[in-house]
């Protein structure tokens, strides 16, 4: 039953974020699968075009095999990477930004992410591949350093 409760709160957070977000423009919102550490599902609203906000719900398996739920705020340069590698086709931002973690196990655990990262969008397509990497230090119940790396694809709206 807990596990039914943790599974609709994290349902109920991610289409709330997905009603209020759709109200924007088009290709603000995108939706897709995260893998590696956590895998599951991720969505990503974009505010502006250099802030966005994104979260996931995905199952960890680091430790103990459980639920994994964040959230962060993202600041996107959109030009360091596309000189650097000379890109003239699609756009390849590098994020980064801040964040919390929950992890549902025998104890809830409850964190600060830091992530940076980079996404590939398609030039004139709804789709963009992502990696990221966070270092997160959890505070409750007790504190540890843990981390994510994980690589994902998305739809934009």
């Amino acid at each position: 039953m807990k596990r039914f409760v943790i599974l609709f709160a994290a349902a109920s957070i991610l289409l709330g974020m997905t009603v209020s977000a759709a109200m924007g423009e088009k290709r603000d919102l995108g939706f897709g699968l995260v893998i590696g550490e956590p895998t599951g599902f991720s969505v990503k609203y974009m505010k502006t075009d250099r802030i966005g906000f994104d979260g996931a719900a995905a199952w960890s398996f680091a430790d103990e095999s459980t639920l994994h739920v964040h959230a962060d705020i993202l600041h996107h340069n959109w030009t360091v990477l596309q000189r650097e590698f000379g890109i003239t086709e699609g756009a390849l931002p590098l994020y980064y930004g801040i964040g919390c973690r929950l992890k549902f196990g025998d104890d809830v655990r409850a964190g600060i992410r830091l992530v940076v990262g980079v996404s590939y969008l398609i030039e004139d397509g709804p789709i963009d591949a992502f990696f990221e990497l966070a270092p997160i230090m959890d505070v409750a119940p007790e504190t540890m350093l843990n981390g994510n790396a994980a690589l994902g694809l998305r739809y934009w709206f």
